[in-house]
């Protein structure tokens, strides 16, 4: 991506907005940096805690900063390295208030920590207000603008009464750190909290519905180029929703699954950062165009994973069960059955979805096979040069064509 994005490229003044995401940077950095430190300190799996958070966070942050450093008037890019930052110090407020609280480290400040920790509860509040403001980070309307103030004064009552919370927790001498090191006040509220809970959330859910309904009317309308940067926000969001839902009932089914399924949920939950992802690509316009394509062979993948795991699945109870086939035998049949498999499958299931999320390149493809197939018959120059001009346009769409031959240019 070149600095044309921005138009002049930034340059690190006093008090500029570059050197404004350098200093966000700097700072980011340093709290990565502390959770690993703490998550050490604490003798815990770093991948399953802080290397989590940090495989989450940190695309958060880079795409923020990113898009800061380029585009410094759009709020986007502040607003992701911000839920980057939230994020990062929660984490390290946690486990610092862990170290304090639970495992009997005497370190000063430790009220501070638990009270930081609850930060995190912003980020939920944060994540719908990007949604709303992507791509440019301007409202539409000013009627827009009182719903946006709305939200946030729900937000901001929302987390006044979470501060104030855990300054009663603090002032009383009655802070009860939980195994994450968050304030159990805070993360398993009981009472009058819990019932102020349920009412935000209630008042929440109609602002969320709204943005994304916002945003969804802004796809049927746009077309082009606007109309990428969307598939890149809705191909991210669905993506980072898949992931956290592939957490939750994991946990829910087996909390105490063998290290490798965790690590598999650790590796699933990064998926989370395909939002930030797709948000930046959509402002940055950097391979914009490649949505499609990327949508299709990701599910054509997807697809064929699936139905290869059932094949093997079933080949093996089949032969093991059904057959009584020795494991190691059944097993290594069923391995070459399901690598037989792979290829043809891949390149049937592609083309069927091709044809439906990757329409362009499809009718592409197609468009250039029907002229080679038109090409074998033709004598005419000047017919195969219009049919090529033809093909072209419909191709490529450029803004002029020439076709050049022996004859001069036509």
């Amino acid at each position: 991506m070149t600095a044309a994005v921005a138009g002049r490229r930034p340059r690190l003044r006093p008090g500029s907005p570059a050197t404004w995401a350098a200093a966000l940077a700097v700072v980011i950095v340093l709290l990565a940096a502390a959770t690993v430190v703490l998550a050490v300190q604490v003798r815990r799996d770093l991948l399953a805690n802080g290397g989590q958070v940090l495989l989450v966070t940190v695309p958060f942050a880079v795409v923020g900063v990113i898009v800061a450093w380029r585009q410094p008037r759009n709020p986007m890019g502040w607003l992701l390295a911000g839920v980057g930052m939230v994020v990062l110090l929660s984490s390290d407020a946690g486990l610092y208030a862990l170290l304090d609280y639970r495992l009997g480290h005497r370190l000063p400040f430790g009220p501070v920590a638990v009270l930081l920790d609850a930060s995190w509860e912003s980020v939920f509040m944060l994540l719908p207000v990007a949604i709303l403001l992507f791509p440019d980070g301007r409202l539409p309307s000013a009627r827009w603008r009182r719903v946006l103030a709305a939200y946030l004064a729900v937000s901001a009552a929302y987390l006044v009464m979470l501060g104030a919370v855990a300054v009663r927790a603090i002032a009383g001498h009655r802070i009860a750190v939980d195994s994450s090191g968050g304030l159990a006040a805070v993360d398993f509220p009981r009472g009058w909290v819990a019932a102020s809970e349920h009412v935000v959330l209630l008042l929440s859910v109609p602002f969320w519905v709204s943005f994304i309904a916002r945003q969804v009317h802004a796809w049927r309308r746009a077309g082009g180029e606007r109309r990428q940067q969307l598939k890149w926000l809705a191909s991210g969001a669905a993506v980072s929703v898949a992931a956290i839902m592939f957490n939750v009932v994991g946990s829910a089914l087996d909390p105490n699954a063998p290290r490798l399924v965790q690590a598999v949920g650790v590796v699933v939950g990064t998926f989370i950062a395909a939002l930030p992802v797709g948000i930046g690509v959509g402002i940055l316009k950097y391979r914009l165009y490649e949505i499609d394509r990327i949508i299709s062979r990701t599910l054509a993948y997807a697809i064929v994973t699936g139905l290869l795991i059932g094949v093997y699945t079933g080949l093996v109870l089949l032969a093991t069960q059904v057959l009584e086939v020795t494991s190691p035998v059944a097993v290594a049949g069923s391995t070459l059955a399901a690598a037989a498999l792979f290829s043809p499958l891949r390149h049937r299931i592609q083309r069927v979805v091709d044809r439906r999320f990757n329409r362009a390149q499809y009718d592409t493809d197609t468009t250039v096979a029907a002229f080679a197939a038109r090409l074998k018959d033709a004598v005419d120059v000047d017919t195969v040069r219009g049919d090529l001009a033809g093909v072209v346009q419909q191709a490529l769409e450029p803004a002029h064509i020439s076709v050049w031959t022996a004859g001069g240019r036509r």
